[in-house]
């Protein structure tokens, strides 16, 4: 008997959202069925807080959807399963020849049932206890142990049909991109900020990205790492368009006419307020940065006030508590770590001042920033944004 393979999408707090739970489902559904087109045709559905994707013919790609499924933001756990007919005959068949591939190297199972057709003739424990023995028939090198096994075989008897899996694997988590805004993400080469859009693309935020360049001072190649970090985060947040504006004259102007000890709050003061700019033309609402408290000297609490205090938009720092081994972890993770350690420099790393202040004051900042025609030189910011548009490889 050749088993017929489907997945099972399984989402978390969604379940949590009451009337506006439908909202949300459809979101998760919307983003499965366009990563799905990648890999084949399939039938996407859902039921009872899972979401089944079905192979409608021989040439769909399951590892591949698999994987991306592990990817879509409100997934909390996937699983591969076998169709079978609602009855103990069929699923003990489907247990004996689709469990044992996934059991090498396992010396212990335990097997849980669910039965959410009342009407099937067995309880759950009685389920679990005939695919027990079925399974030990079948495997003589594993026993049971229900308390700490190595994995854990599932059938699930449902309304439509029966199901049998073994093993679970871990979804992204979170919530499905687009369910809570838009926001703009400040993506420089670093660690940090590819994980800031992670984090709050993950709580549902459709993400854009605002790139500062200061060519000829940071190279083209720069730009392409930047770049390259955006389709990486692309992968779970979906596509992104990534804005990229010069500051190269400003920076110039900043090193000419005012002290050298405030050139990277002035300048922060100015991405700040360019990023409030194209946040409103593109419809986002809130800033997104990498910054981590007390990391460097402009991410003291003094100085993100005076940064802050040129926007009127909400400033998200997904970031801002953890330490430096704590971002890694997780730019590791999602993939994005090697490339931000690539050793091309972005535009922070440009006249950087060799004693900057760390305890600054707003009234004597804006001494400093009154030196040169602050909006002049924003407006000719402004002018050099161009847009590249990231259509993620999932």
């Amino acid at each position: 008997m050749k088993c017929k393979e489907i997945l099972l999408c399984k989402y978390g707090e969604i379940v949590l959202k009451g009337a506006n739970r439908k909202y949300f489902e459809d979101m998760l559904c919307r983003e499965m069925k366009k990563r799905a087109a990648n890999y084949g045709a399939f039938d996407i559905y859902r039921a009872q807080s899972t979401i089944y994707i079905e192979p409608k013919d021989e040439y769909a790609d399951m590892d591949g959807m698999f994987s991306a499924a592990q990817k879509v933001f409100g997934i909390v756990a996937i699983s591969r399963a076998a169709v079978c007919e609602k009855n103990m005959e069929s699923i003990s068949k489907t247990a004996a020849e689709y469990v044992p591939q996934f059991l090498d190297g396992k010396k212990t199972f335990k097997v849980e049932s669910k039965r959410s057709d009342k009407a099937f003739a067995l309880d759950s424990m009685e389920i679990s206890r005939e695919i027990g023995g079925v399974i030990l028939d079948n495997c003589h090198h594993i026993r049971v142990d229900v308390h700490n096994p190595d994995i854990i075989v599932k059938v699930e008897v449902r309304e439509f049909g029966a199901y049998v899996s073994a093993g679970q694997f871990k979804g992204a988590g979170g919530m499905p991109v687009g369910t809570n805004g838009r926001g703009l993400l400040l993506l420089s080469g670093g660690i940090d900020s590819p994980v800031a859009g992670y984090m709050l693309a993950k709580r549902g935020v459709r993400i854009d990205a605002l790139h500062f360049e200061s060519f000829p001072y940071t190279s083209e190649r720069a730009r392409e790492k930047v770049l390259e970090l955006a389709k990486i985060v692309s992968e779970y947040a979906g596509e992104m368009n990534v804005h990229v504006v010069s500051l190269t004259h400003i920076q110039e102007e900043l090193v000419k006419n005012c002290e050298e000890d405030y050139f990277t709050l002035l300048l922060r003061r100015y991405m700040m307020t360019i990023a409030e700019r194209v946040a409103k033309e593109k419809g986002c609402m809130a800033l997104i940065t990498g910054e981590s408290l007390g990391q460097v000297a402009s991410q003291t609490m003094q100085a993100i006030g005076v940064t802050d205090a040129a926007v009127n938009i909400p400033v998200f720092r997904p970031c801002i508590g953890m330490d430096k081994e704590e971002i890694v972890t997780i730019a590791r993770k999602i993939g994005t770590f090697e490339t931000s350690i690539q050793p091309y420099e972005d535009c922070c790393t440009v006249f950087t001042p060799k004693h900057p202040r760390t305890k600054p004051e707003l009234e004597k900042v804006l001494v400093q920033e009154n030196k040169v025609d602050f909006n002049a030189l924003v407006e000719e910011a402004m002018g050099t944004l161009y847009t590249v548009k990231i259509t993620p490889e999932y």
